[in-house]
């Protein structure tokens, strides 16, 4: 069983990414572990993978949830995993847990009612990203996910006085938007002041973003204190430079992220009395399409 995580949720779509190219590699089915991409909607706000993109791949705990207000415990999070665990497993396949919600992923593994430990051999795959190449990058992923359509889709999303604490409205960008939207619906206000107060709503976006990848990364950095050899972190940093360079960062993705994480899972598989070790290392039978592999 292999988990991975990172440092960010607007990295997501790098962890996606890896997941989905073990997966093709691997006989596998991914469970989501990010708190908001538990939620239908908002797409382009929580980073979440399109049908399109999951070369097949089974993925569970993703858009499960249709009620925006829904609150989605930790609790509800241990039950919806475990289910899909045993279900992946009858199945023979490996299960890989993709996300950024550590103490989500904290909460499975240390609550003693879940007896996950004694059930389920894991091994933890941390994308590492370090900050002052992150925070740029973020800058930058914000300003993509405006262009891609991210106001609209807050505005069709938008309910005057609605509770911004509870459920998928907590997505960063659906807070720091209000404004902007509820001044939209008064009278009187020309463009440059309507700009003005989009501008400081995106600055505010990218701001809290900021604050969250820090606040992932010490919970993250806390995990593998616990965690020890079980956590193996892999340095993407390289990775990260050569897009904000606007280079090709394929093949640098490739060997810096993909080779050695596709090692951790066989080095962990041959190791562990998972049934799985067994099998070939490959998708021979044509379920999934390889993804830059």
């Amino acid at each position: 069983m292999a988990l991975t995580s990172s440092t960010s949720t607007s990295t997501e779509k790098k962890k996606t990414k890896l997941s989905i190219n073990l997966g093709t590699q691997f006989p596998s089915e991914i469970i989501n572990s990010d708190k908001i991409q538990v939620y239908n909607g908002l797409d382009i706000v929580t980073n979440k993978v399109q049908e399109s993109e999951r070369c097949s791949i089974p993925h569970h705990i993703l858009g499960i949830i249709d009620d925006p207000e829904y609150d989605f415990t930790m609790d509800d999070f241990c039950k919806h995993v475990l289910e899909a665990l045993d279900l992946i497993t009858q199945n023979g396949h490996l299960p890989i847990i993709v996300g950024g919600s550590n103490s989500y992923l904290k909460k499975l593994l240390e609550d003693p009612t879940n007896a996950f430990h004694s059930k389920y051999d894991c091994c933890f795959i941390w994308l590492d990203v370090s900050l002052p190449i992150l925070f740029p990058y973020l800058d930058k992923r914000v300003d993509e996910m405006v262009a891609a359509g991210m106001v609209d889709e807050i505005r069709d999303f938008f309910v005057l006085g609605a509770d911004n604490t509870k459920g998928i409205r907590r997505a960063i960008g659906v807070p720091e938007l209000d404004s902007y939207f509820e001044m939209e619906m008064k009278k009187g206000i020309d463009d440059a002041e309507k700009e003005k107060i989009l501008k400081e709503s995106i600055r505010k976006t990218k701001q809290n973003t900021f604050i969250l990848a820090e606040n992932q990364l010490s919970k993250i950095q806390n995990m593998a204190d616990t965690l020890g050899s079980m956590i193996i972190k892999i340095d993407s940093t390289e990775v990260f430079k050569a897009i904000l360079r606007g280079e090709d960062y394929q093949k640098l993705h490739h060997e810096i992220v993909i080779k050695p994480s596709m090692k951790i899972v066989k080095r962990f598989l041959e190791g562990t009395s998972y049934g799985f070790r067994n099998a070939k290392y490959s998708n021979e039978n044509g379920k999934h399409t390889l993804n830059g592999v």
